[in-house]
């Protein structure tokens, strides 16, 4: 490669990569980095955002027949299955929504439009507006006595009576301080000026006293005035009614997110530089979050503490990495979710998190003192995570069976994420879908007495749907199609709407009955183009690493006519994410360019490394304290597997990926020269300590707590290794990796007199691009790079 360059994406330089690499497709492939890189509108149109009509009816989705400038509204009636119509204005507009609250026999349902209440009766297909308060009105539910809703209006909880048609407030929660205890403290500038004012002026004065004895006098005789509550500086967040209207919780959240960065924007339209506000660094995050349980006939508020939760000051083990630092047991920050009510409304659990997310507690709330006991805890010396663990503020997959007994919620206890039951009353704890396989988005049928859920029992490559006693048993296998199965349940739970793809297949819309039979296919979106090119299914594989652990992967296999015995290296992004299925990747650029390079005779292998979701608790964690570690050495082993049994030239293979892909790219480049001849690295992190607090965190825990796991895991401290074809490109408007990152490894490379690297840099990117003529640009790049690195060898 050239000495460093810094080139901006333009159409001259386009058209010479263009030309440079395109001649040798011609002559191989159908494909050219062009056409696959061109707006996805050439693939065809395939339905998205999949709803049912509250009936049962229709079966409704985002699609485009008529090559709209962007996706609309379209719908399917059962009446009709082989009919795609697209929704009138007018439809649109009087359409009920799907998700709002339904009574026990599933007649009604309350939902909100435009912060109005209204009641929708099924049997009827007629709603009811049943209040207009001029304000936003949200959250509405049925109570155990479904002739009474609560709803939440201004931080606020009350209850409508549908009989006698009138509103009660339950609670006086608000905002700021109380009026005495605001600090209303001068200056000593202004004190001085204010009692100098009063020695000169009398009557000033006099009035000044008059007013204190009137004040004293009014206090002493008013009547006690209601309860209220004052949230102070806290924003007031996830107001939570109970069923029987005794009890309110709700969080107290003040945010503190450290110094933002700003991401210079240097195409605005204004013509001026303006600059992105953006996310802070990891470390930063300052959050506090309280729990406030709000007793109605007590008329109190009681603040919830968590200093008794069990092991809530146990130190995490890295500490012991730092023999000379003084640790000390505290109790530690954590955040709380809102109170899950009982359908009596007479218990309440609370999901708890330690804000270093090495614990993740269940705990039952005492309703009339707001005291936790704590009745599951889950510990992981890495990071609490998994399929319906949750994060933030939310406890993920949790809640009440009718018995009120009973709770549910998902834990990686086992090391994989399951459905459990717990007994409250006898601490009874039991696994309702073990195995070495994961759950995800259970949920409740409507009578209560099932489950429907999907999980990858059949194997991590695929999903299919469930059906299961709530009480755990047999599960009954309600998908039957190889791939992954998206199931849209109807309101009345008698059919299915699935949103089914293939390896080589995009997503599509099947309509199946709630039980045994085949799936049929409703829309079929291809276009004629792509449906020409004969997409290949990639071979699904195993090979073994260093530690003897099996790695999942893709491999893509040329013909004998045009092997190269060269071979590419991809590295999914995003950290935790899954690219080793049977079903159409969100990669699916890179798909059809790995198809392209299979055409010119490289082989392609693609990686579920370790960090990857759909493996597990431990294949999860094994990055813990060391990206760039058993993530790396993965790509390393996947490398050798090409070698010895695909006759790849050792000398000949490349490697590329965006986002954590980029990292794991600059890291292999950086530590791995003698198995990486070349490599393209996008949008690419470089050093943790620059990225945001929620993710990182987790893996690397805090730079100034754990300063060894960002030194051994951040590109820009190994620069030095390089030796092999670098190529770096990033969007300049990225406001998740920002730019910054790669302008101060350029400045490394510079200082460490490398001359093998180059950098396309794109004006107009965040870190998802958009335009067509960027990803062309970046992937013709790509395309040359390899062929001038690997084949000319």
């Amino acid at each position: 490669m050239t000495k460093f360059t810094l080139r901006f994406s333009n159409i001259a330089i386009l058209a010479l990569i263009a030309f440079s690499s395109i001649t040798l497709q011609a002559q191989q492939s159908d494909l050219s980095v062009e056409k696959i890189m061109q707006d996805p509108k050439w693939m065809g149109t395939f339905p998205s955002r999949i709803q049912w009509g509250i009936e049962s009816e229709n079966i409704y989705f985002q699609y485009n027949l008529e090559n709209d400038p962007d996706d609309s509204l379209y719908k399917i009636d059962l009446s009709n299955q082989s009919k795609i119509v697209k929704v009138s204005q007018q439809e649109k507009e009087n359409m009920i929504p799907r998700y709002g609250d339904y009574n026990d026999k599933k007649t009604e349902m309350l939902f909100t439009e435009n912060g109005k209440l209204l009641l929708y009766n099924i049997r009827k297909a007629s709603k009811t507006e049943l209040i207009d308060l001029g304000e936003r009105i949200i959250d509405p539910q049925f109570m155990a006595d479904e002739s009474k809703i609560s709803f939440i209006l201004n931080d606020n909880a009350f209850i409508y009576d549908l009989d006698e048609g009138t509103i009660t407030k339950l609670t006086n929660i608000n905002k700021g301080k109380k009026r005495e205890d605001r600090e209303d403290k001068l200056s000593d500038k202004n004190q001085w000026i204010q009692d100098e004012n009063l020695d000169l002026l009398e009557v000033v004065n006099e009035r000044k006293e008059k007013s204190e004895t009137s004040k004293s006098y009014r206090e002493s005789v008013a009547q006690e005035e209601d309860y209220a509550f004052y949230a102070g500086d806290k924003q007031i967040s996830g107001l939570s009614i109970s069923p029987n209207g005794k009890y309110v919780s709700f969080n107290l959240i003040k945010r503190e997110r450290g110094e933002n960065t700003d991401v210079p924007n240097y195409v605005d339209q204004s013509g001026y530089t303006k600059d992105l506000p953006a996310r802070s660094k990891v470390g930063d995050d300052k959050t506090e979050v309280e729990l406030a349980l709000y007793n109605i006939e007590k008329d109190t508020v009681f603040m919830v503490s968590t200093a008794e939760l069990e092991g809530i000051k146990d130190l995490p083990d890295y500490v012991k990495d730092y023999p000379d630092k003084e640790w000390e047991e505290k109790v530690r920050e954590v955040i709380t979710s809102p109170a899950y009510f009982s359908e009596n409304g007479e218990k309440a659990i609370v999901s708890i998190r330690s804000k270093d997310n090495k614990d993740r507690w269940i705990a039952q709330l005492d309703l009339e003192d707001g005291s936790l006991t704590t009745i599951d805890r889950q510990r992981d010396e890495a990071w609490i995570a998994g399929p319906g663990l949750g994060w933030s503020f939310g406890g993920g997959t949790i809640g009440w069976l009718p018995d009120n007994k009973h709770i549910y919620f998902q834990s990686e206890a086992t090391g994989y994420s399951h459905l459990y039951l717990l007994n409250v009353d006898n601490g009874e704890k039991k696994d309702l879908t073990p195995g070495e396989y994961e759950v995800f988005n259970p949920e409740l049928s409507n009578n209560k007495k099932y489950w429907y859920l999907t999980t990858s029992k059949e194997g991590p490559d695929v999903r299919h749907f469930y059906k299961m006693p709530v009480m755990g048993g047999k599960m009954e296998k309600l998908t039957n199609m190889t791939g992954n199965n998206q199931v849209y349940l109807s309101p009345d739970e008698k059919y299915m709407a699935i949103y089914y793809s293939f390896s080589n297949k995009p997503w599509e819309l099947y309509l199946k009955k709630t039980g045994k039979g085949e799936a049929k296919q409703l829309t079929s979106g291809q276009s004629e183009a792509f449906a020409s090119y004969d997409w290949r299914t990639p071979e699904l594989i195993k090979f073994e690493a260093e530690d003897g652990a099996m790695v999942p992967a893709r491999l893509y296999t040329p013909s004998e006519e045009t092997k190269n015995d060269a071979a590419v290296v991809f590295v999914h992004g995003a950290g935790y994410l899954q690219n080793v299925h049977q079903w159409w990747s969100s990669y699916f650029r890179e798909y059809m360019f790995h198809n392209l390079l299979t055409d010119l005779g490289y082989t392609v292998i693609d990686i579920d490394y370790r960090g990857s979701a759909g493996y597990g608790r431990d294949w999860r964690t094994g990055i813990y304290r060391h990206m760039g570690g058993k993530d790396l050495s993965d790509q390393v082993d996947g490398a050798k597997y090409l070698v010895e049994n695909h006759e790849i030239n050792p000398e000949k293979i490349g490697i590329y990926g965006g986002s954590y892909g980029g990292f794991i790219t600059l890291m292999a480049m950086f530590n791995e020269p003698d198995t990486f001849a070349a490599g393209a690295a996008l949008r690419s992190v470089t050093d943790w300590a620059h990225y945001n607090h929620g993710y990182t965190s987790n893996i690397l825990n805090e730079p100034v707590n754990d300063p060894i796991a960002y030194r051994r895991s951040s590109p820009i401290y190994f620069a030095e290794g390089l030796e092999g074809d670098l190529l770096i490109a990033h969007g300049m408007v990225d406001v998740n990796v920002h730019f910054q990152d790669v302008v101060r490894l350029s400045q490394r490379l510079i200082e460490l007199g490398k001359d093998n690297w180059e950098m396309a840099v794109y004006p107009v990117e965040d870190h998802g691009f958009v335009e067509p003529s960027s990803w062309t640009d970046e992937y013709s790049r790509i395309l040359k790079l390899f062929n001038e690195s690997l084949l000319d060898k």
